[in-house]
Order: C-alpha cells, then structure tokens, then sequence
C-alpha cells in the first residue's frame, strides 16, 4: 500500500489510537510512517464523522475483532514474534467481554497481512526431488479437504533437551524479509529424544518413544502394533490412506510386502523425499516444541523430556490438528506455485 493510497481499516485505527493516546500529528506522523496531512484527515474524520473505514460495508456477520482489537493484535505479535496462535489468543481474550477462538484470530492476523513461518534451513532440495515434488502436487491438486480427511499423517522427529529454535516459526508481515538471525542459529545437542505418532483430520494418534533411529525391523513392529489398528479403527470402510516418507526403512521390501498384505484395509500414501512441508504432522510436532519450550519448569533429563513430549502431546486440541490436515489443499497450491520448490510451510 502505497503512502497516498486508500489507508486499510487496521491503518486508520492505528492513526486513531495513536492520536487519542495523545501524540501530537507530527509524532504520529513520524511514529507510523505516514504523513501529517494523512493524519490530521483521517483523524478529523473519525472526530467529526465517526468515520474508521474509506471502504463500503459489507454485507454478512460483524467482525468479531474490530480495528481496536486489531491493534491489540498488533501489539501481542510486536511482543513475542514467536507467540503460537494459541497464546496469542489466550493473551488477546484476557480482559475482554467478547473472546474470540483460535480460528478467528489466524484469519485476523491473516487479514492484518501476517505470516507465520521458519526459517528455511533445510538442504537445498535436488532437481530431481524438485520434480517429484511437482508431480506430487499436480496428483493432488484436485483433492479436497474431504479427501485429505481420509489421510492418517506420521513421522519420526527428535526433540532435543536443550531447546532447539530450528523449528520455531516467527510472524512477520508479507512485505518484511524473513530474517533467521531474529530466531538465533540452532542449539545442537546430543542429549535428545526421538518418538513416532500419527494422526488424522478424525483423531490424535499414538505417540511413541523411540530409543534410536528406526530400521526396517523397528518399522514394522510399528506397523503392526500402531498403524494397523489406528488405520482399522478410524477409517472401517477401508477408505483411509496411511501416509509415510521415502526414507530408506519407509521402502525396504518387507514393509513394502506387509502394505501390500492389508491393501484391502487401507492404502499407502507416499511423500516425495525432502517434503516436510508437505506433511502436516510437522505443524504439530511445532505445537509440541513451543509448548514445551514456554513450560515453567524445563525438562533437565531425558526422561522429564519424554515425559513432557507425551503430555503435550495428548493435550494438543482438535482445532490444531484438524486445522492442520485443512491447510493440505493450501500446502499442494504452494508447492505448485514454487514449482516444486520449498514453500512458507
């Protein structure tokens, strides 16, 4: 938006607040970035006419957060860039008569032009990977939520005793360039914890502790012990699509011969190698991390850690996990938008 161009409703109600919390026109001015003509008008407007928006109404359900509630957003993202949705919300509805959820406040802030994203830090992806990549999304492209809803979603990930930022996402706005100094470079550390869990768009799945890397044989007692019975639980008609990687235990031939022996219980659904950002479960194994990281007491053990990793983990809402599997249809637009590049996700 340029400086003489029509001002946003959240911008007006910037000019607004500013000024009625007494700076002068020249220090709002210089505060905001906008002119002292912008914001003498727009405050002489409001003054006069009450006016707070340049554009015509809409039809439809009054917006639960208003310019004033926009500001507060603003402020709680300034605060603490690294803030979840949900602290963010839990912050925002303290004081207030009408509270909003979750839901409302990542459309707002989506509104307001804010993103939420890591640093990409990733290798960088292959040519090869690149293309599997695209492929992958254009199968997909038409699929919908409804679709996406009979995926079960799992990984394997390690959570680090002294928390490590590489996971964290920042908000930013569209027009800010993503800094990775402003989240520091990664702690790296030996004294970790590595668990497996799946989940679907229909039930938070099994959370299991592993106590090193998994080979076939590891995998396949997952199989049979977890995935079996949360495939044949959740999706009895036989419609679900267990979903897995491309690693090396994911496609050796006797997890390969086990798929194939319960075909008529479920599918499989494969990732293309370098593809997290496709894979939701990665916005909950985020969720887990920030929730552990803002806890009072810090884990100082290995067992402490996995103690905490399971009970966040059970705690994690329907909300977050639904909405997850919900952002599929958005992930597959991105990865075709970057022609199978990384995205934002």
């Amino acid at each position: 938006m340029g400086k003489n161009g029509d001002l946003s409703d959240f911008d007006r109600g910037r000019i607004v607040g500013a000024r009625r919390t007494g700076l002068s026109i020249s220090e709002t001015a210089d505060f905001l970035g906008f002119s002292r003509t912008t914001i003498s008008r727009v405050y002489r407007e409001w003054s006069e006419k009450k006016k707070m928006s340049s554009m015509r109404q809409s039809c439809g359900r009054k917006c639960l957060v208003d310019v004033r509630g926009q500001m507060k957003m603003d402020r709680l993202i300034r605060d603490d860039r690294k803030a979840t949705v949900a602290q963010i919300t839990t912050r925002y509805n303290e004081g207030v008569q009408n509270t909003i959820s979750e839901r409302t406040a990542r459309r707002t802030l989506k509104q307001m032009g804010y993103s939420n994203r890591r640093p990409h830090r990733g290798p960088v992806l292959t040519a090869k990977n690149r293309k599997l990549r695209l492929q992958f999304a254009q199968a997909h492209q038409k699929w919908t939520v409804a679709d996406w809803k009979n995926v079960a979603w799992s990984n394997e990930t390690r959570f680090q005793l002294q928390q490590s930022d590489g996971r964290i996402k920042i908000w930013h706005e569209q027009q800010e360039s993503l800094d990775p100094s402003s989240v520091g470079s990664p702690v790296q550390t030996a004294g970790g914890v590595m668990v497996w869990a799946m989940f679907s768009w229909h039930k938070l799945g099994p959370l299991v502790p592993i106590e090193h890397s998994l080979n076939a044989a590891d995998y396949l007692r997952l199989a049979a012990d977890h995935v079996r019975p949360f495939m044949t639980t959740v999706y009895p008609s036989a419609d679900g699509y267990f979903q897995q990687g491309n690693v090396l235990h994911h496609n050796a031939e006797v997890i390969s011969s086990w798929f194939l022996e319960h075909k008529s219980e479920f599918g499989v659904l494969q990732l293309p190698p370098q593809s997290t950002d496709i894979n939701p479960i990665e916005h909950l194994w985020d969720a887990v991390e920030r929730e552990i990281r803002i806890m009072d007491v810090q884990p100082t053990n290995l067992q402490q850690l996995s103690d905490a990793i399971t009970h966040v983990w059970s705690k994690i809402s329907e909300e977050c996990f639904r909405h997850a599997v919900e952002s599929m249809t958005q992930r597959i637009e991105e990865v075709l938008k970057a022609n199978g590049g990384p995205t934002r996700y």
